[in-house]
C-alpha cells in the first residue's frame, strides 16, 4: 500500500439519527403538571425526567434496567513528549485495575447499579483477552508531527465502537455511559476541542493529570503544532480522527454516534468524551440530542465542548478524572428523575386538591 492510500480515508456512513419521541415528551410535561407538588418546582428533576421519557418513548418513563459503562484505553504517542505528570506504563496497569475492581469508576459504578466494561483500544502492552478483542494497535503516533492512525487503522477503530454499542445494546443496556482512561489523552482532545470550536490552544489546554507549568508549555506548544495539521482536515471528520486522535478516541466517536443511531441515551464524561463527542455529531449529525452532560469538567475545554453541543450539565462538581466518574457520579440523579416521573401520585390520585385556575383583574 502507497503512502497516498495509507492516507485517504475511505467512507464511514452512519444511518441518519431518529429523533426523539414528541408524544412522550408532550405527555411527560403534562403528567408533571398533574403531580402533587406546585408545577416546576422539583427544578432540573423534572426536564431529566422528560428527556428520559422522550428518549424511551413512554411515559411515565421505565427505570434504567441496564445502565453500562464502556471505558475505552488507549495510549498516545504524544505522551513521550513530556505533556503528561504520569508515565505511559499507568494506563495499561489502570486497565488492570478496573479490571480487579479497584478504581473510581468501579466504585461509583457500585454505588450506581451501574456495571463496567473496559476495552483496550491502543493500549501499549499486552493485556487480557477480555480486554483486547477490538484492539487497534499499540498507541498511536505523536499527533504533533505525525498521524495518529493510518487510514486503515482509523476506520477499524470507528468500527469497532459502532460494534461495541450494538453488542452492548442487544445485550440488554438501556442507557449507556462513555469513560475514557489514557496516559496523555487530554492532549488530542484539546486538538479536536480546539479544531472543532475555533478555540486557541491556550483557552483550551489544561492541567490534565496535574502538570507543572513547564509541562504545560510543552503541552500548549505541541497542541499548537497538531492543530496546524488538524486544520488542514477539518472538514472530514474521519480524516480529523486519523490525523489527531487516537483509536480509543475515535471508537468513543463511533461508539457515542452508533448508540444516536440505535435510539440509546448516553451519559457523557468529561473533556476526552466530550471531544470525541464532538467528532460524534459531526459523524452523525444530531446524535447530540440523545447524549446527557454528566457533569461540567474541571478541564477548560469541559465546557467549551458543552457550549458547542449546547448540553446543559447535571453536576458541576469540579471533577476531571475521567473514567466515567463524573457521568456516574450523575446518575442517581437522573434515576431520581426518573422516579419522580414514574412514582408520584398525581393530585387526583392522592385526593389532594390541585391548584386554583388563575383569575385576573374584574374588570
Amino acid at each position: 500500500m502507497s503512502t497516498d492510500d495509507q492516507n485517504q480515508s475511505g467512507p464511514i456512513g452512519f444511518p441518519a439519527v431518529p429523533p426523539a419521541d414528541e408524544q412522550a415528551r408532550r405527555q411527560a410535561v403534562a403528567r408533571h403538571e398533574q403531580l402533587t407538588k406546585p408545577a416546576g418546582s422539583l427544578g432540573r428533576l423534572e426536564e431529566l425526567g422528560v428527556w428520559v421519557a422522550a428518549r424511551q418513548g413512554t411515559c411515565p418513563p421505565r427505570p434504567f434496567a441496564r445502565p453500562r459503562v464502556i471505558v475505552f484505553a488507549g495510549d498516545h504517542g504524544i505522551a513521550a513528549h513530556g505533556v503528561s505528570a504520569y508515565p505511559s506504563d499507568v494506563t495499561g496497569q489502570m486497565v488492570g485495575n478496573f479490571l480487579s475492581g479497584g478504581a473510581a469508576v468501579n466504585a461509583l459504578a457500585a454505588g450506581s447499579g451501574a456495571t463496567v466494561r473496559v476495552v483496550d483500544m491502543a493500549v501499549n502492552t499486552d493485556t487480557p483477552p477480555v480486554v483486547s478483542a477490538h484492539k487497534v494497535r499499540r498507541g498511536s503516533g505523536s499527533i504533533d508531527r505525525e498521524d495518529a492512525l493510518t487510514a486503515a487503522e482509523v476506520d477499524a477503530a470507528i468500527n469497532a465502537g459502532r460494534t461495541i454499542a450494538d453488542e452492548e445494546i442487544d445485550s440488554g443496556a438501556d442507557l449507556l455511559i462513555a469513560g475514557d482512561m489514557g496516559i496523555g489523552n487530554t492532549t488530542p482532545a484539546a486538538v479536536l476541542i480546539s479544531a472543532l470550536t475555533g478555540t486557541e490552544p491556550v483557552a483550551v489546554v489544561g492541567r490534565g493529570t496535574g502538570i507543572d507549568d513547564n509541562a504545560w508549555m510543552r503541552k500548549t506548544a505541541a497542541i499548537r503544532d497538531a492543530l496546524r495539521r488538524a486544520r488542514k482536515v477539518l472538514n472530514d471528520p474521519v480524516a480529523l480522527l486519523r490525523t489527531s486522535s487516537g483509536a480509543d478516541i475515535a471508537a468513543l466517536a463511533g461508539f457515542l454516534a452508533q448508540a444516536a443511531v440505535r435510539r440509546t441515551p448516553v451519559l457523557l464524561d468529561g473533556v476526552v468524551v466530550g471531544a470525541a463527542a464532538l467528532v460524534a455529531e459531526e459523524l452523525a449529525p444530531g446524535a447530540r440530542q440523545w447524549w446527557l452532560a454528566g457533569h461540567r469538567s474541571a478541564e477548560p475545554g469541559g465546557p467549551l465542548v458543552l457550549d458547542h453541543l449546547d448540553l446543559n450539565p447535571i453536576l458541576d462538581l469540579q471533577m476531571r478524572l475521567g473514567e466515567g466518574s463524573g457521568a456516574l457520579t450523575a446518575l442517581p440523579v437522573v434515576t431520581a428523575a426518573v422516579r419522580v416521573l414514574r412514582e408520584m401520585a398525581t393530585f387526583a390520585e392522592a385526593g389532594v386538591v390541585g391548584p386554583t385556575e388563575a383569575t385576573g383583574p374584574t374588570a
